[in-house]
């Protein structure tokens, strides 16, 4: 099977980047077989492409090469790194998107040199993209650099039980469909309060009304608010860090 490199990027696709990524790529590494997992992560936005990262990494075949350039640091004495956990390899900043892998028990971490002749702005295209292909043509993970011993690591905040029974969360990210994902994990009963109003958890979007709210565990196994036929970012005006409370009803 051809060597995989699965990109994702905040690059969108109206400019020339993600195609300059992919013309070191495909020198460096021809035999490859590039995946564009998405480059519509919004700028900057490094807790998105973390919780992105969360859901694939580990659904490729091992030795996939996991290329992520979401760098609002790029330039700066932050880290290069590549990492290998689960029988995969990672390759990108160190400001938090690599996590997912890094909190692994087995994950090794090296820092990517970075040449003088290196696009200040521009280390994606020419520090993190000739590390990903060197990996996929077999280079080991020491080969590419020194060991890294304190990573960015960040996780998303637990929710908390109060004493009443009732679990505090938050919602951690909205969907393009406008579902909000919170960290409520394990519910499947009763009833969560969203921007002042109670929100049945149910099975599925079709157990409400068209245009109904209507909480459900996702398939990453958080509970999502949404609204069926709608969106929940819209109808009820929830956004990343919006108190949500789960309680039996």
């Amino acid at each position: 099977m051809a060597p995989l490199i699965t990109l994702l990027t905040d690059f969108g696709t109206a400019d020339g980047y993600v195609a300059e990524i992919k013309g070191v790529l495909y020198s460096l590494a021809p035999g490859a077989t590039i995946v564009d997992l998405s480059h519509e992560i919004p700028a900057h936005d490094t807790e998105l492409a973390r919780l992105t990262v969360a859901r694939y990494w580990r659904r490729f075949p091992a030795r996939t090469v996991h290329l992520i350039i979401v760098d609002p640091g790029v330039g700066t004495s932050r880290a290069a790194l590549a990492v290998q956990s689960d029988g995969r390899f990672l390759v990108g900043p160190d400001n938090g998107v690599l996590s997912p892998a890094l909190l692994l028990g087995d994950a090794s971490v090296v820092t990517l040199p970075i040449s003088p002749s290196a696009s200040r702005t521009f280390q994606g295209r020419d520090v993190f993209a000739p590390a990903a292909a060197a990996l996929a043509n077999g280079a080991t993970l020491a080969s590419l650099g020194e060991p890294h011993d304190a990573p960015v690591v960040r996780r998303t905040r637990e929710a908390i039980k109060r004493d009443d029974g009732a679990i505090l969360g938050e919602v951690i990210a909205i969907d393009r469909f406008g579902n909000a994902i919170t960290n409520l994990i394990g519910v499947r009963s009763g009833v969560v309060a969203a921007a002042g109003r109670p929100v049945p958890v149910r099975a599925t979007y079709a157990d409400v009304a068209s245009g109904s709210p209507v909480a459900l565990v996702g398939s990453s196994g958080l509970l999502e608010v949404a609204v069926r036929d709608g969106s929940a970012a819209g109808a009820l005006g929830l956004q990343r860090g919006a108190v949500v409370v789960w309680y039996r009803g």
